[in-house]
């Protein structure tokens, strides 16, 4: 598949600017460039930007009903009330109970925390949980990552006598649950300053709230960012704002001294001797937690998360990675067998959006599913299966400029239940409703997205040299770090070069290239790998320059730090 390389430019104001960045933090022209270019507009942005600081996290008592959340919680420990942690089943939920339940547990004996099971109760509040906790004798339930739309099991919970406070960060419906609090940004008539936290951030910011109400030492608190930034990694929230801050510190803590259970699934993720950043989360560690609450219980998730001894923790790592190796096998099953249905399709080119269906498809694994048919045809993509309840679930994915909860929501009146971002979200329906699902999901599609948006595209954040590519522009571009949605790893192009020897195939498909380029005839080397670009190995081959697009990362080779290129996209001539 072809894609558009869209150069950025800077206007005169953007320039100017950039020459002020440059000459008062000496940084490099090109990453001046990108800086203005993501919106730092000043030296003291800047700061922030390259330093985040804790402090700088926002007044957690912003948020709307903070006080109420706060107030609560400390009645129920000074009354000795039994209190229920309660979390979805994904890595965002299992990191926020994990979190809350770590820093409570150090006030009060009377806690525990419970995660509905994917398959009997589905996701959010379940009245088996609050059956769970009436016949458990707890009075409080604060809810993590899910919630805001609860508004019937809230309601049945307080006629057990049972208070709810909600820390959410999904877009909530019209009618809200009666909750003692309700946490989230992402309310009609919130005050509070960032709306993009995940749910275990706005857990986070309760237990800020708590340390500050109580006069608490904040370090026990910091000591859990390794959860946030897990948290932030996985559920793919902009790394902006506070998230960078949280992420960034989080990411300190995994690198240097990671929580016991984390150091288990770093371990058996391979990653025990590398420098973590935010893509070994989104790859490695995240879908091991995932995998329990996909495979079996999202509750072993958080049991090994909470684990006390390495010992403990070890054996519960590679029981979870076992959980991962099965819904790989489970992922790469269902991702051929849809493939095969969206190929079979005679009007692909002309669809807004994917939609796949298959009674026997395994429900933990789809939204896995919709995300790789996403990426591969660029569009918008739902994956549905039938339930054990004899509804149908799905899954739905997309990518910056396609709204795919706003396109779900239209369909609102259809549909048992459905939640989620605008390029992730999902949703239930009953099996007589599924038709008109697909034909309102097709209109809505086409009333809302152009052909010309699909065509693929990378936005380049600058042309390089491959000289300009130096120890200092390295060090610059590490300080920026981490990266992830809207904050990306910059994207270069080089025009005009070669292969300095035959490049050659690798991996197990045999669908990847790897190489050494270089500029024509000239230094530096640079050792390069192109994922998935097979197709392009004939072209190089007969020795003619190319244009190429691509990340500069680092790896530590016998010892030594060695750059090399990702390449995203191969131009040849013939392709011009």
């Amino acid at each position: 598949m072809s894609h558009e390389w869209d150069i950025s430019t800077l206007t005169k104001e953007e320039k100017e600017l950039a020459n002020e960045l440059r000459s008062r933090h000496k940084l490099l022209p090109v990453v001046a460039d990108i800086l203005v270019q993501r919106g730092i507009d000043s030296p003291q942005h800047l700061r922030n930007y390259l330093e985040p600081k804790l402090s700088d996290l926002h007044d957690p008592f912003l948020m709307n009903d903070m006080h109420k959340a706060i107030k609560r919680i400390n009645k129920a420990i000074g009354n000795k009330e039994k209190i229920l942690i309660y979390g979805d089943y994904d890595v965002d939920g299992t990191t926020a109970v994990t979190l809350v339940y770590k820093y409570l547990r150090q006030v009060t004996a009377n806690i525990d925390y419970y995660i509905p099971d994917r398959y009997a109760e589905g996701s959010g509040i379940s009245t088996q949980g609050v059956d769970y906790a009436h016949r458990n004798g707890f009075t409080l339930i604060i809810a993590l990552d899910c919630g805001i739309k609860a508004v019937n099991k809230v309601a049945y919970a307080a006629s057990l006598g049972i208070d709810f406070i909600i820390c959410d960060h999904h877009v909530p419906d019209d009618v809200l649950p009666t909750a003692v609090a309700l946490l989230n940004a992402k309310l009609p008539d919130s005050t509070y300053p960032f709306d993009e936290l995940s749910g275990c951030g706005v857990g986070f910011k309760l237990m800020q709230a708590f340390a500050i109400s109580n006069g608490s030492d904040m370090r026990s608190l910091y000591d859990l960012l390794d959860l946030v930034a897990v948290s932030i990694a996985a559920d793919i929230v902009p790394l902006v704002g506070e998230n960078r801050i949280l992420a960034y510190h989080g990411l300190r803590n995994l690198n240097q001294n990671p929580a016991i259970g984390l150091k288990g699934i770093i371990e058996v993720s391979g990653l025990r001797s590398k420098e973590l950043d935010i893509s070994d989360i989104t790859f490695k560690i995240g879908p091991r937690i995932n995998a329990s609450g996909r495979m079996q219980s999202g509750r072993e998730s958080v049991d090994l998360l909470l684990a006390r001894t390495p010992k403990e923790a070890k054996a519960m790592s590679h029981h979870i990675d076992e959980y991962n190796n099965k819904r790989r096998e489970l992922d790469r099953e269902i991702t051929h067998e849809a493939k095969n249905i969206v190929e079979s399709f005679t009007d692909i080119e002309d669809r807004k959006v994917i939609i796949v269906y298959d009674p026997a498809w395994f429900k933990g694994v789809i939204g896995i599913v919709a995300s790789r048919l996403s990426e591969k045809y660029n569009r918008p993509t739902i994956v549905l299966t039938d339930t054990t309840e004899g509804l149908v679930c799905g899954s739905a994915r997309s990518s910056e400029g396609f709204d795919i909860y706003t396109c779900i929501e239209s369909c609102k009146d259809i549909l048992e239940n459905f939640g989620g971002h605008p390029y992730a979200a999902g949703m239930t329906i009953k099996k007589s409703n599924l038709h008109k699902f697909i034909k309102m999901m097709n209109e809505k599609a086409d009333s809302t997205f152009s052909m010309e948006s699909f065509t693929p595209r990378h936005r380049v954040d600058a042309e390089l040299s491959l000289k300009e590519i130096t120890p200092m522009l390295r060090r610059q571009l590490k300080k920026m770090a981490p990266f992830g949605p809207g904050n990306e790893k910059p994207i270069f192009c080089t025009r005009g070069v070669v292969c300095v020897t035959p490049p050659r195939v690798m991996g197990r498909k045999k669908n990847h290239l790897k190489m050494v380029v270089s500029m024509p005839g000239e230094m530096p080397f640079f050792q390069a790998f192109a994922y998935n670009q097979s197709d392009a190995l004939a072209a190089l081959s007969k020795g003619q320059e190319f244009d190429i697009l691509y990340n500069i990362e680092e790896h530590n080779s016998m010892g030594k730090k060695m750059v090399q290129l990702i390449i995203i996209d191969i131009h040849v001539p013939e392709q011009q």
